[in-house]
């Protein structure tokens, strides 16, 4: 992924005049630490601090050799979320504290209402991959593990949507094995997205590691879609395994194969595991997940002003 860093000269006097302008009661952080406008406002500030968590990954060389530089913006939040225990478990190994984990949340009702394109509800199965192409995100080990499922003649498209650096490699690798029904569709607008979503009877996410939480699993969810995915943290904490979907081992195209396969079979199984996922989406909608960031805020504030 890629990140966005804001830089200026004049960071300290214009945050300076924005905080003693607004007086906020709270500040909401995302990644606090990243720089550099985050750490810039949070050093400034002299009211409430909350701060979300969303990273997970192996050993961080910048957060090691940066973790004793940042123990002083570490002591000025007064609140701590993890999107996940996965990400509670990667930044407490270099900021321990107590960390509160709320999930991310999804809007139920644009992935539940969303037409289709119609030119795709031909009888075929429209597997579906929603992501950045790049090699974290494992399209590679499903564009084999679709080769696989298309020597069983299984009548099956696969669609692609996002773009990244990999779609040169991706698309020649499609054309040399002459897969067929591989539709890449780049980057989409989100009209364009819920309707992919929409025309889709599986969602497939073989992502290798790295991944805190998995926001487009609940989308897919949220879109009454049976899911595939790897057998990875931030997974796992989101798909129950054999309830919502499969989760298969990580970087191994026979098991997205495989999985697939099954599903492909049986649409009373997608269909059981689709609603299952519905149902499940629910308890991630943005009006309960704001509740709990809400009820935090006021449970932090309180100790405050104790």
């Amino acid at each position: 992924s890629v990140g966005t860093l804001t830089i200026s000269p004049r960071y300290a006097a214009q945050v300076r005049d924005v905080l003693d302008a607004e007086r906020f009661d709270l500040l909401h952080f995302h990644e606090p630490f990243v720089p550099f406008l985050g750490p810039a406002v949070l050093n400034a500030s002299d009211t409430v601090n909350v701060g979300t968590f969303h990273a997970f990954g192996g050993f961080s060389p910048s957060y090691w050799l940066g973790r004793r530089a940042a123990a002083g913006l570490a002591g000025r939040l007064h609140g701590r979320i993890a999107v996940s225990g996965a990400a509670r478990h990667f930044i407490s190994r270099y900021f321990p504290a107590d960390y509160r984990i709320i999930p991310n949340g999804v809007e139920i009702e644009p992935f539940a209402s969303a037409a289709p394109f119609e030119e795709l509800r031909d009888g075929t199965l429209n597997i579906l991959f929603v992501g950045r192409l790049e090699d974290r995100k494992g399209l590679t080990y499903l564009l084999r593990g679709y080769h696989r499922l298309r020597k069983r003649h299984v009548d099956a498209r696969l669609i692609v949507v996002g773009a990244g650096p990999r779609l040169r490699e991706y698309r020649r690798y499609v054309a040399t094995r002459r897969i067929r029904d591989v539709e890449f569709v780049g980057h989409v607008p989100l009209e364009d997205k819920l309707r992919y979503f929409a025309s889709a009877d599986v969602f497939c996410a073989p992502s290798t590691g790295q991944e805190s939480f998995g926001i487009v699993l609940l989308e897919a969810m949220a879109a009454g879609l049976p899911i595939v995915a790897s057998d990875i943290h931030g997974y796992k904490n989101v798909v129950s395994r054999d309830v919502e979907g499969y989760l298969v081992e990580p970087r191994n195209p026979r098991a997205f194969a495989a999985a697939l396969y099954k599903l492909a079979g049986d649409p009373e199984l997608r269909h059981r595991m689709g609603e299952a996922g519905r149902a499940k989406a629910t308890e991630y909608s943005w009006q309960r997940v704001t509740e709990q960031v809400v009820a935090y805020y006021h449970e932090v504030r309180d100790q405050i002003l104790v």
